[in-house]
């Protein structure tokens, strides 16, 4: 019994706790990893690529939602990163410094920042923009976030500086929401309030503003902070070298004059990406892409021979060396690493698209497959023949995976390429074929479709079947006699012929009537039973077309056939007539 009630308290302790969770907060703490994916996506690809701008407009979607049902979002940016009702909700050890908002924002003077109601899309996209000066149009580059945010002005966001801070010390106790309660209100309506105070008493502690009038500045270290300040000095010791020496080789980069130097600056980043290719770090590839993308707006100074290697680099991303590297990693590593790879591959350029084709085709595991196809349909389209090619491929899975990727382009120019592939060798891929081609080319002439009516597997049968029915295809008799003629066509299932015989109607029309008044006033003792059941096949379609041409066919039937026949032909054209009389 006590094991019970144990676990009876336990049940209503847990249960107490989820009641108490802030949906305020975890809105914010969602907000803020679609702020974090948002800004490196449209810092590394620029504003008009597809994937920065799905990203960007998830980010969008989810702050307008926010502030319209809490009024404001407001954020306390300390050192350690960004604070929410005395909660931490982003730390500036999430990734590095030259990544990370949080460090931007307060490296750059910032103490509190506000997303008012009412903001728009092209504000928040300013706000990236004066966050990491990715457009240019913000300022002149060296220009801080500060100044670049007070050149618009924006009235839905909102800072609190430094400077404004260290001149009120009544403010000093907000600025600690870890040690202390949170003030009431944000740090803009503190010191606006302060400021009042100020200005009505119109004098202050002496001391005070002597302290502030200095051109000295002082801090008070506690020994917590000086805790914090070992925690940091510890993770910087134990910072992955790669990251480490990234820093370094950035610095370099922004101040090394000398050609020669720079020369060998790029030949360690290519040795760089190859061990980050072969040890799949591929968010590591994507944040040393995206430093290599600046470098020209870095050092504007750079040689037209400097730039044509920068240019290289770029180039060599889909070389066959650095996609077999790709490909050893992901099909012979332990629980290999994927995220950031599609970023990385969305880098490529169109000379690339070759070695993704063969990689697709070499990967073993579907996972694997499917990020290099959803790659392939955003870097391929426009050369879609670098796909085509390999449709005649005798390895069924890749082949599946093109029609896939063709599929998804839905450009019925490509139809033809998939027609050649009808006859493919593994019947999946020839019902995987006919899907494709009948959703590119979902009408017109039935002639490369009727064949597969004859193909050895039922399945394939049934994939043609399904688009000829539909009605937005056309035939001649004459495209139907093969099938017809067929030694075992009356030796398929009933449902099947009878599915030929509508398929027939909705192509060919009257075109086939005198095949089917041939079928009803056939007489013969051999294979009878067969004959007639083909003749009630004949009556349905007839019956279904409803055409001058098919009554009189029906009418031909009643008089000549046999007696089931007579009986099916007669009771198909009085149910015709009392259809038109109540029409």
């Amino acid at each position: 019994m006590s094991d019970l009630k144990a676990a009876q308290d336990m049940m209503a302790a847990a249960a107490a706790a989820k009641s108490t969770v802030d949906p305020e907060l975890v809105s914010v703490t969602q907000l803020l990893k679609s702020l974090d994916r948002a800004s490196k996506n449209v810092r590394t690809f620029g504003h008009q690529n597809s994937v920065a701008k799905k990203f960007f407009e998830q980010f969008y979607t989810e702050l307008t939602n926010h502030v319209e049902r809490y009024n404001a979002l407001t954020f306390i940016v300390q050192r350690e990163g960004l604070f929410f009702k005395d909660t931490s909700v982003y730390n500036s050890q999430a990734g590095e410094s030259s990544e990370n908002f949080a460090f931007k924002l307060y490296s750059d003077g910032i103490r509190e920042l506000t997303f008012q109601q009412g903001i728009e899309e092209d504000e928040v996209m300013f706000f990236f923009d004066a966050l990491w000066n990715t457009s240019g149009t913000t300022g002149n580059e060296d220009d801080d976030i500060v100044t670049r945010l007070w050149s618009r002005n924006l009235p839905t966001i909102t800072i609190v500086t430094a400077d404004e801070v260290m001149k009120l010390s009544e403010v000093e106790d907000v600025l600690t929401p870890q040690g202390k309660p949170a003030a009431e209100g944000s740090l803009r309506e503190i010191l606006d309030e302060a400021n009042a105070k100020n200005a009505k008493e119109g004098k202050g502690d002496p001391q005070r503003k002597s302290r502030l009038s200095t051109s000295v500045m002082g801090y008070e270290v506690t020994a917590e902070e000086m805790a914090g300040l070992a925690r940091e000095i510890e993770v910087e010791s134990n910072r992955d070298s790669i990251l480490y020496l990234l820093d370094i080789l950035t610095a370099v980069l922004s101040s090394e004059r000398s050609p020669e130097l720079l020369n060998k600056l790029f030949e360690i980043f290519e040795g760089i990406l190859r061990t980050l290719f072969q040890g799949g770090h591929w968010t590591t590839v994507e944040h040393v892409l995206g430093l290599l993308s600046e470098a020209e707006a870095i050092r504007p100074d750079l040689t037209e021979a400097h730039k044509q290697k920068l240019r290289g680099m770029f180039d060599q991303l889909g070389s066959q060396d650095l996609v077999s590297l790709i490909q050893q990693y992901l099909n012979t590593a332990d629980k290999p690493r994927t995220e950031g790879l599609e970023s990385v591959l969305l880098m490529m350029k169109p000379s690339a698209m070759p070695g993704l084709c063969a990689l697709l085709g070499d990967l073993q595991h579907p996972p694997h497959q499917g990020l290099i196809a959803n790659a392939l349909v955003e870097l391929a389209k426009d050369t879609p023949e670098v796909v085509l090619k390999h449709l005649t491929d005798r390895r069924p899975t890749f082949v599946r995976n093109l029609l896939g990727i063709i599929t998804r382009w839905n450009n019925p120019k490509l139809a033809e390429g998939v027609e050649k592939i009808l006859r493919y060798p593994d019947p999946l891929i020839r019902r995987e074929a006919i899907r494709t081609l009948a959703g590119l080319k979902p009408n017109g002439s039935a002639v490369k479709l009727i064949p597969l009516l004859n193909d050895a597997d039922e399945g394939v049968r049934l994939a043609t079947l399904k688009p000829l029915l539909n009605g937005h295809y056309t035939a001649t008799f004459t495209l139907w006699e093969p099938i017809l003629n067929a030694e075992n066509f009356n030796d398929r299932d009933p449902a099947e012929k009878r599915n030929i015989f509508h398929a027939m109607r909705v192509t060919a029309g009257d075109d086939a009537v005198p095949y089917w008044t041939t079928l009803l006033t056939e007489w013969g003792w051999t294979n009878r039973k067969k004959r007639e059941d083909l003749a009630l096949l004949a009556v349905d379609a007839l019956t279904k077309l409803g055409t001058a041409a098919a009554l009189a066919a029906l009418d031909t039937g009643a008089k000549k056939g046999t007696a089931a026949v007579k009986h099916a032909c007669a009771t198909a054209i009085a149910s015709a007539t009392k259809h038109q009389r109540t029409a």
